[in-house]
């Protein structure tokens, strides 16, 4: 370059950014090389204040966490708040909040600070400069004064040629202007942009190493992107690789639809000389819409952002299993020996992430939530689904104070033994479940009819439920109480045995199973219920009394 070209784009850089006096050099030393080990990783979860946290972020956040975790590495949060049009008020708090809810704690961020803060790309707008500032100075980037009537005009001849379009080689035409003539036009206040000017030609082939996908053959970039807007602000691109690279990011974790852009950030770096990150693209969780696989929406789903998780009542280490067993299939057998106890200790890898397993399931999910909540006391139980309670119900909340003790007997059903009771996969669900235990819940359901099965006679009903009123007990032991049962179903010609009844169904009113409905149903109204030994002893003899007797003048009065 002769010196009078060296000076004309010095002053070019000048105009540009008056402000800027540091260099690149001074950035390094600013943000030095991160004192770890060699093999610990160091990711960042960097979402955008649009909206609340989705499920595939959480699962990002979630992947990058443990990646840092299992290395004795650094995990941050670094907000990337440049694109203003899209800012959503206070939904950077809101994530913020849903990510400790999982446990998600980052070493370094937003609110926890760091050596290499601002972690808010709103606040590191110098930086951005500098960097531009000398991408000008050796004319890898360049001022682009095109308007959008300018970029249509080019994206239009581009389709009627059958071309590729974007601002590229011929049709990037502010790139060939000279020096003179972009600075008068920047003096002349212009709006502008700034451009990386590249090299590449998409007709060629690059490979690309991805740590779940290995090598990606892919065509190379080779459109002059914008790395600074109007506004002054960077381009996503260009911010996420300065900000990679002085904060020292060893792995940039983020979604499979990152995956075209690989190519304009390979080379980003290549251009800045700078040692360029490992990169992992992550398989999108999807759902099968009528047979089609799509991403999770927000428009279409519920299940598509966090706050649906924390609504519904689902515990957070059910959430935390599902999306991890995701990450990696042995991950299921492991957690359920482990009965969920420390689940981040789970030997992750980042190279076992399975593409094939991410569509949503809900039945998977509520699997795991009943798995977890089985593993639990009942005092825990209750705990947890009052705080639920507290914030989302205030139905239940009073249900719950209202005689605490009693809540957590309902709770501890078969809950102590090999085999425990699922009942339950979601707090909201609850108080439907155990509705029947509340007296004027009961009430209400009797007002509304109890219905019987109909194949049964109302007077074997009747004289069933007097039988059962005659031995109402539950002070003995439960296979004690279910031989009384027994009687009690042969006196009123029902088969206690299923072969026999099976065989001969014709000679019986019905079997075992028909006769403990009866008085389920006639006691909680429902044909289901948890364990019928267990609700009599604790709703008391008294009360059992009364709900059958009200029954039996029910069906006589019929």
């Amino acid at each position: 370059m002769d010196n009078n070209k060296n000076e004309k784009i010095n002053i070019l850089a000048d105009l540009l950014f008056p402000d800027i006096s540091e260099t690149i050099d001074v950035l390094k030393k600013k943000f030095p090389e991160r004192n770890i080990d060699k093999n610990s990783e160091v990711t960042r979860f960097a979402p955008s204040p649009t909206g609340f946290l989705h499920t595939g972020s959480l699962f990002t956040a979630l992947v990058s966490f443990l990646t840092a975790k299992t290395t004795n590495g650094v995990f941050y949060i670094r907000l990337e708040d440049t694109d203003t049009k899209r800012k959503v008020e206070n939904s950077e708090n809101s994530f913020l909040k849903e990510l400790k809810i999982f446990n998600i704690i980052a070493d370094e961020g937003i609110e926890e600070g760091g050596k290499y803060a601002p972690y808010k790309q709103s606040e590191r707008i110098k930086i951005y400069h500098t960097v531009i500032k000398e991408l000008i100075k050796k004319e890898l980037a360049y001022v682009c004064f095109c308007t959008a009537e300018d970029l249509d005009e080019i994206r239009d001849i581009q389709k009627a040629n059958k071309q590729i379009t974007g601002y590229y080689g011929n049709y990037a035409r502010c790139r060939y202007l000279s020096i003179d003539e972009v600075i008068n036009r920047v003096k002349n206040n212009e709006h502008y942009v700034i451009r990386f000017k590249s090299n590449g030609n998409h007709e060629n082939k690059i490979k690309l190493y991805d740590e779940i996908r290995k090598f990606i053959s892919i065509a190379e970039n080779d459109i002059d992107i914008v790395i600074l807007k109007k506004d002054g602000l960077p381009t996503y691109h260009f911010a996420h690789v300065v900000d990679d690279h002085f904060m020292h990011t060893t792995t940039v974790i983020r979604g499979e639809e990152w995956i075209s852009s690989f190519p304009i950030h390979a080379q980003l770096f290549s251009a800045l000389n700078w040692k360029m990150p490992k990169y992992a693209h992550l398989p999108l969780i999807s759902k099968n819409d009528n047979g089609k696989k799509r991403k999770l929406s927000k428009r279409f789903d519920p299940e598509a952002t966090v706050n649906f998780f924390l609504q519904e009542g689902y515990p957070i280490e059910s959430v935390l299993a599902y999306l991890m067993s995701i990450i990696n299939n042995s991950f299921e057998e492991w957690v359920l020996k482990k009965k969920f106890k420390d689940m981040f200790s789970f030997p992750f890898s980042i190279n076992k992430i399975n593409l094939d397993s991410t569509l949503f399931d809900i039945k998977k999910l509520k699997f795991f939530s009943r798995e977890f909540l089985s593993t639990i006391s009942a005092e825990e139980m209750t705990k947890r689904v009052l705080e639920y309670a507290q914030t989302y119900d205030k139905n239940l909340e009073a249900l719950i104070q209202k005689d605490k003790k009693f809540f957590t007997q309902i709770m501890n059903i078969e809950r102590n033994q090999d085999n425990p009771r699922k009942d339950y996969f979601a707090f909201k669900y609850i108080e439907k479940t155990i509705a029947f235990f509340y007296d004027e819940k009961y009430d209400t359901m009797f007002k509304n009819g109890i219905i019987f099965d109909e194949k049964i006679d109302k007077k074997i009903v009747i004289d069933a439920l007097k039988d059962f009123l005659e031995v109402n007990n539950v002070s003995i032991l439960e296979n004690e109480w279910f031989d009384l049962m027994k009687t009690i179903a042969l006196k009123n010609n029902f088969a206690i045995n299923n072969k026999e009844y099976k065989e001969n169904s014709h000679n019986f009113v019905g079997n075992m199973a028909d006769f403990i409905n009866i008085i389920r149903v006639a006691i909680t109204g429902s044909k289901i219920s948890p364990n019928l030994y267990c609700v009599l002893k604790i709703l008391g003899k008294n009360k059992v009394a009364n709900r059958v007797q009200k029954n039996i003048l029910q069906l006589g009065a019929k």
